[in-house]
């Protein structure tokens, strides 16, 4: 491969551009990997399959880029609910509540808890992110097609426009993709792999979906030892959109990121605790010494975390956001 060449090529067709150093870097990195495809005799299947992943990620960034400032909830549920249940209704309500306090909701732009869910927030405030199959539907009507809509093939990198941009998610009741969805939220979050966020399951009022999920995976996979024992605070049973509100806005009352790396986490915060709140924090977690530190936008809380216990951290963030309730 001419690098050379390649160099020539990336400066010349950035030109015009408002690129950074760093996109310009990963564009060239993108164009050396694409192009050495070509030393090799690649299955045409697989390389057509990785142009349209790229083209539906980038498509993907680039329209949840236009809404980078307002925060989204993705909400997960089944195709198969009808309109006239009390699932559908709640669903509904879950994001109008969510568009009044200025949030917008992300759903899979079909029907059921998806149409739901869209309803509710109204056309302005949802983003559709459909899977092309052959035996479903098309976009529901509360979707801007023209606006607020990407249509996929693969449920892979439909997840992933679904999550990397989201700063809450609700699961409604539903089949394999549900599932499929919250497991990949789950993992996740467990494995470091994106940043904190609450995570609702909601049910109708004496329904019993998510307790019996919420039993399999205590016995089954708490009590077996594959979570670390109190990581189900990584999740919140609800059936009342007020509670799951709350429980999604609150978790930003305080909260404005975190940073996990060389054995720390860095939790950075919209308000400094008071020396009482501090004191507190470190009796509820005996042994562990935290550290204080103030900037210009607010101050950061350190302390040692090897990653390998999501609950600690979730509990840290949930102790912080306490200290801004206490304010109001």
């Amino acid at each position: 491969m001419n690098l050379d060449a390649v160099e020539r090529f990336v400066t010349e067709a950035t030109a015009d551009t408002v690129a950074s150093p760093e996109h310009l870097e990963a564009i060239r990195a993108l164009v050396v990997r694409a192009l050495s495809l070509a030393q090799h005799d690649t299955n045409l299947g697989d390389l057509a399959s990785a142009v349209t992943a790229l083209e539906e990620l980038l498509e993907g960034s680039h329209l949840f880029e236009r809404f980078r400032d307002t925060p989204k909830a993705t909400v997960f549920g089944s195709a198969r609910i009808a309109a006239d249940t009390e699932l559908y209704r709640l669903a509904s309500a879950l994001s109008a509540g969510l568009a009044r306090r200025g949030w917008m909701t992300v759903t899979g732009a079909g029907p059921g808890i998806m149409e739901a869910s869209s309803r509710g927030a109204g056309r302005d405030k949802t983003i559709g992110v459909n899977i092309e199959l052959p035996f479903e539907h098309g976009t529901n009507e509360f979707v801007d097609v023209e606006q607020r809509h990407i249509a996929t093939s693969f449920f892979f990198t439909r997840k992933v426009i679904m999550t990397r941009s989201s700063q809450a998610f609700v699961a409604f009741p539903g089949g394999v993709g549900t599932m499929d969805e919250l497991f990949e939220i789950l993992t996740l979050l467990h494995t470091g792999k994106t940043d904190p966020v609450p995570v609702v399951l909601f049910d109708e009022p004496g329904g019993t979906f998510w307790t019996g999920w919420s039993e399999f995976m205590s016995r089954h996979v708490l009590d077996a030892g594959y979570l670390t024992p109190g990581d189900e605070v990584s999740w919140l049973i609800c059936e009342d959109v007020e509670r799951a509100l709350a429980e999604i806005t609150g978790f930003y009352a305080n909260y404005r990121g975190s940073v996990v790396s060389d054995g720390e986490a860095v939790v950075d915060l919209h308000y400094s605790p008071t020396p009482e709140q501090f004191a507190e924090l470190e009796e509820l977690f005996p042994g562990r010494s935290f550290t204080l530190e103030s900037g210009s936008r607010g101050s950061s809380l350190r302390f040692a975390y090897n990653g390998r216990s999501y609950a600690l951290l979730r509990r840290v963030i949930d102790a912080t956001n306490a200290w801004a309730q206490s304010r109001s």
